[in-house]
């Protein structure tokens, strides 16, 4: 019997559009080749950070109640997605990291072995300053994931509305 192209897969995602789209795609690829799915949120600290700095935080000393608050969300999300798409048959490890997105997908990529990483092409701060002078978190991970890395579109009928 031949080994399976995939074993292990990871899909970050923010919550957006197109990471729930790469959330359906690593699910069927999931479901395809029999792989272990390992879905990862990452509360973005490095932007936590610069909030509290510009005083955008409604009370800016709290930044650990933030933490919570969005490690709350995080869980919640996650199983909104995981409950709108049927998972049934495969095994799904829910991750939840704080650091800076790009570092902590590619680090988990590494540590974790996987295969493969599936993720949204653009993510929620798609036309975002950051991207203009940083590059695209998805573009980042290709560089530093040490596997391959299928970035997915949001489907044609989303960017058409």
């Amino acid at each position: 019997m031949a080994e399976s192209l995939f074993t292990k897969i990871l899909v970050p995602v923010d919550f957006s559009p197109c990471s729930e789209e790469a959330f359906r795609v690593a699910l069927t690829l999931a479901r395809t080749f029999q792989a272990k799915l390992l879905l990862l949120h990452v509360i973005d600290t490095s932007a936590l950070a610069t909030f509290n700095q510009l005083g955008l935080l409604a009370v800016p000393s709290d930044a650990q109640g933030q933490k919570r608050r969005l490690r709350h969300h995080a869980r919640l999300n996650v199983r909104r997605l995981l409950e709108s798409e049927s998972a049934e048959g495969v095994a799904v490890t829910r991750v939840v990291l704080e650091g800076a997105p790009f570092t902590e997908i590619a680090r988990s990529a590494r540590t974790e072995k996987v295969d493969l990483v599936v993720m949204g092409s653009y993510g929620g701060r798609s036309g975002s300053v950051d991207k203009i002078f940083f590059g695209s978190t998805a573009e980042k991970v290709v560089r530093t994931a040490g596997c391959p890395v299928l970035t997915v579109p949001l489907p044609a009928k989303s960017r058409r509305s």
